[in-house]
């Protein structure tokens, strides 16, 4: 016991920044927490949250985020299987000491484990609008009921993208077996969503937030651009591929704030498509035949019911229906960001806290109306605290705005309105420089033709 004890004490060794930032690729992989310094490089695959993270904090202080996901008990695997040595100049900036220490107070509180109502009433909602749903398409022969049906499809997908969205950061239900059931289900098979692309996805967003290279939920060209930074054609560290601003993103960001409300609408199809592109895919994916399942039980039972309606109009309507009304939701993801301040690079780990206050915006409302944001209208403590369950999110956030005056800090709060506005005058922004023929890009025939005067 002593010799080992000697052995491991002996190979502890210090390690300065500079050389863990030497650390940052995936075949070489160091990240360090509380000073200590850790490989992850072989753990990086079989990290629960996926490699994404890990790679974006690679080589740089990953405490505030670490702290934020995880538990305590996650650092006995770190210190078993990783340890490396210790960061020798690693320091504790003001505000990330101040953040660290109310996470600690809300941990204690018992915040973390007390979920609430919200998941069985949301379920109890979720049932009635699918059951509600199906009864009207099989047994009426009202246009008008199938055109509401498909609206309540709509809100059927709303409420389980909140569920989702819940299950995805914290367990929604104590046993996890359950709660992976809970997230396939009203996930995959309800929306024809995979939770695995959602987790990919969200995890990447919330490390990396609005960084406009490594944060995939900025990236949507060549339909939108919230930046002129991105007519440099970044490349994406999410998706590993160019993002090209040529003649037909110019043309199609030049109307972009004509255009977001109609492309929110059907903006259910993109997720559609990457779950599939995820599923179908060579990246690891955690019980990918549970998620193929789950997703083809949606593209049974949904073709199936819209069948059922009586000619192809009324199936159009309904498809619409659902399609428009889920849209209310894909527009409150992009209020939080769109109109923030976005960065180019990976997230810098000794300004985490500074870097999610100012990347993200609040949507003021009163508490009944806490339901059809989901947990959003909270973004700032939601994003700080990514496993408190929604429930607390009204509670902490006057907690999060001090801390925020203490070290003066944005925090950002508007009214759904206003939260639109600004969004818009974002994108007009942007579509304004991208009218800049001072700056061309190559051009093409459908470019030439539209802009063709005289």
């Amino acid at each position: 016991m002593a010799a080992g004890g000697d052995k491991r004490e002996a190979e502890v060794r210090g390690i300065t920044s500079v050389e863990l930032r030497a650390h940052n690729v995936a075949s070489d992989l160091w990240i360090c927490i509380h000073g200590k310094v850790y490989d992850v490089t072989a753990w990086a695959e079989h990290h629960p949250g996926g490699d994404l993270p890990l790679l974006s904090l690679g080589g740089r202080d990953a405490t505030d985020a670490f702290v934020a996901y995880h538990p305590a008990s996650a650092w006995a695997h770190l210190d078993r299987q990783c340890f490396v040595g210790f960061l020798v100049d690693y320091h504790i900036s003001p505000v990330s000491r101040d953040y660290r220490r109310l996470l600690s107070e809300i941990s204690r509180s018992g915040f973390f484990d007390s979920k609430g109502l919200v998941a069985p009433l949301t379920l109890l909602t979720m049932l009635f609008l699918f059951s509600a749903s199906v009864a009207g398409v099989l047994f009426s022969r009202s246009t008008a009921v199938h055109a509401l049906c498909g609206g309540m499809m709509g809100l059927l997908w709303i409420q389980s993208g909140w569920m989702g969205h819940d299950s995805g950061h914290y367990r929604i239900v104590s046993d996890p077996r359950l709660n992976r059931f809970a997230q396939i289900v009203t996930g995959n098979c309800l929306t024809g969503v995979s939770i695995a692309w959602w987790k990919r996805n969200h995890n990447a967003h919330h490390i990396a937030c609005n960084s406009l290279d490594y944060d995939p939920d900025l990236q949507h060209m060549p339909f939108f651009a919230v930046s002129s930074k991105l007519f440099a054609s970044l490349t994406s560290c999410y998706y590993d591929r160019k993002m090209n601003f040529d003649a037909v993103s110019r043309f199609l960001v030049s109307y972009q704030h004509w255009t977001f409300y109609p492309v929110m609408c059907f903006a259910r199809i993109n997720l559609f498509a990457q779950s599939i592109l995820l599923l179908v895919s060579k990246v690891k994916v955690y019980n990918r035949w549970q998620e193929i399942l789950g997703v083809s039980v949606f593209w049974i039972w949904f073709p199936l019911l819209v069948s059922c309606l009586p000619n192809w109009p009324e199936r159009v309507m309904f498809v619409v229906a659902s399609f428009v009304v889920t849209g209310i939701q894909h527009v409150q993801f992009c209020l939080n960001h769109f109109s923030s301040t976005v960065y180019v690079g990976p997230p810098q780990g000794n300004n985490w806290f500074e870097k999610q206050t100012v990347g993200t915006l609040d949507i003021s409302c009163s508490p009944w109306m806490d339901w059809f944001h989901g947990g959003l209208q909270f973004q700032t403590a939601h994003h700080l605290f990514p496993r408190l369950p929604r429930c607390h999110l009204r509670k902490i956030s006057p907690f999060v705005k001090e801390l925020c005056k203490n070290h003066k800090l944005p925090y950002s709060s508007v009214s759904f309105w206003e939260a639109n506005k600004m969004t818009i005058r974002t994108l007009r922004a942007a579509a304004l420089q991208a009218r800049d023929f001072a700056k061309p890009v190559p051009k093409n025939l459908v470019w030439e033709a539209v802009n063709t005067h005289g």
